[in-house]
């Protein structure tokens, strides 16, 4: 199998070695799914995901505004298992729903109105489908054969994936290149037990994916600082980054659109992945509301990034998350 290693230079540059210090009357976001398979590479994943609202007063207090748990199982991408703490009856509807083939309509019939909540406890489900596809990450590394029952490349679905490119042009029946990245710096602060929420080890043949958003007030404007990370626990038990971006962008709380949108990268895994960078100026002049299917119908193709727009659906929530500075105005 093509493996490409730390020796090759990382396209799209060093990875983030902290988290910023929370800001005076913020808002920060932290989610996280771990996905892990406790049965052997080709048995079920096991998938725990966090996520926690914690607002940072003028005065450095730290408050939990909301915090959930999601305990799932997904046995050849259908969930079999799928809990939350607090506890909702309402989940058990997505059980048996297979999380690579139409999961977003199945949370949106099960749990209507769920996706225009902003709460935490929807972007840990929306972030499912994504994060257990990460987590094959795992079978590529370890060599096991991909079976794609017939199914045709996406072929210029982003950068990565452009017609010609490297991913294409090194694809075979194990998969894309194997692209080893730099090992994952900790982005906790010793000096900030609130910096993110807590996290259990990972073992090996594991993934994480990691979000962290923070929302604050600067001259009458709202800025927005999100960051993403997909890393990968090797064989030898060293976390290793797949993917990462930064983006910074502010809107307007009073018309609820975005005035700029820039993004930064972190290491990628192909060449022609950084230059989905320039997408993310095309939220400026985008409405908060919505922005989750906009996105979902406006950044395709090879100029685009599928785990940048992600990053970018998720930015949707950033209006529930200001209006927050307002309701608790500590």
């Amino acid at each position: 199998m093509a493996v490409m290693t730390d020796s090759v230079a990382h396209p799209g540059g060093a990875p983030s070695a902290s988290t910023p210090p929370r800001r005076l009357l913020s808002v920060r976001r932290t989610t996280t799914h771990d996905c892990t398979r406790h049965d052997g590479l080709l048995g079920p994943v096991t998938v725990v995901a966090n996520g926690r609202d914690l607002l940072t007063t003028k005065d450095g207090r730290a408050i939990v505004l909301d915090a959930v748990r999601l305990d799932v199982l997904s046995l050849d991408g259908a969930l079999t298992t799928l809990t939350s703490e607090p506890a909702d009856a309402g989940l058990s509807k997505l059980v048996g729903v297979h999380a690579l083939a139409g999961f977003r309509r199945s949370l949106e019939e099960a749990l209507p109105g769920e996706s225009t909540s902003g709460r935490v406890r929807f972007q840990l489900l929306d972030e499912l489908p994504v994060a257990i596809l990460a987590s094959a990450r795992a079978l590529r590394a370890a060599g096991i054969p991909i079976d794609r029952k017939g199914r045709a490349l996406p072929v210029d679905i982003c950068a990565g994936w452009a017609a010609g490119g490297t991913l294409l042009a090194g694809f075979t029946e194990f998969g894309p290149p194997l692209r080893i990245g730099p090992q994952s710096p900790m982005l906790e602060s010793e000096s900030d037990p609130f910096a993110w929420h807590l996290t259990a080890p990972l073992p090996a043949h594991s993934t994480r994916r990691r979000r962290r958003i923070d929302v604050w007030e600067e001259e009458g404007l709202a800025w927005v600082d999100t960051f993403f990370r997909d890393s990968h626990v090797g064989a030898d038990g060293v976390e290793t980054v797949v993917h990462e971006w930064t983006v910074r962008a502010e809107f307007d709380p009073a018309t609820k659109r975005f005035v700029s949108g820039a993004a930064q990268t972190g290491p990628l895994p192909y060449p022609e992945c950084p230059s989905a960078a320039a997408s993310a100026g095309r939220l400026s002049g985008m409405p908060l509301d919505g922005l989750r299917r906009m996105v979902k119908s406006s950044f395709v193709g090879p100029s685009t990034c599928t785990h940048l727009t992600d990053t970018l659906r998720s930015m949707e929530d950033v209006g529930a998350l200001f209006a927050n500075l307002r309701v608790f105005p500590q």
